[in-house]
């Protein structure tokens, strides 16, 4: 059975850091493109980070970058965010996801309909 998995979420201060991994299970990543998205209550999924299936050419919205940094460690089937200098708006579910590997390999989408595996979700709270 295909599945993500993520985990690295918690409460955390305001300039604090996080490192959310996304681990795969039934398929392996580097075939895939991978995001990053959150969702927060009230607010529609957001695209915050995709890193593509060759090269590791990687994006990132605007309010986090040079905060966030996404990375994939393919020995261990694992993608990383890694999440510095965090702000109370940073606060929602965040979710890893994996396109179907026959896309593009040097381009990932910010958009959660490029996507067709999907985890379950990590919480990630930030207090001011």
């Amino acid at each position: 059975q295909l599945q993500l998995v993520e985990s690295g979420g918690g409460l955390v201060q305001s300039g604090g850091s996080l490192r959310l991994s996304c681990v795969a299970s039934g398929f392996t990543l580097d075939n895939s493109a991978i995001g990053w998205f959150r969702q927060a209550p009230g607010k529609e999924r957001e695209g915050v980070s995709c890193i593509s299936r060759r090269v590791n050419i990687t994006k990132y919205v605007d309010s986090v970058k040079g905060r966030f940094f996404i990375s994939r460690d393919n020995a261990k089937n694992t993608v990383f965010l890694q999440m510095n200098s965090l702000k109370p708006e940073d606060k929602a579910v965040y979710y890893c996801a994996a396109d179907s590997g026959y896309g593009p390999g040097l381009w990932c989408g910010m958009g959660p309909s490029v996507y067709k595996y999907w985890g379950q979700g990590t919480q990630v709270t930030v207090s001011s």
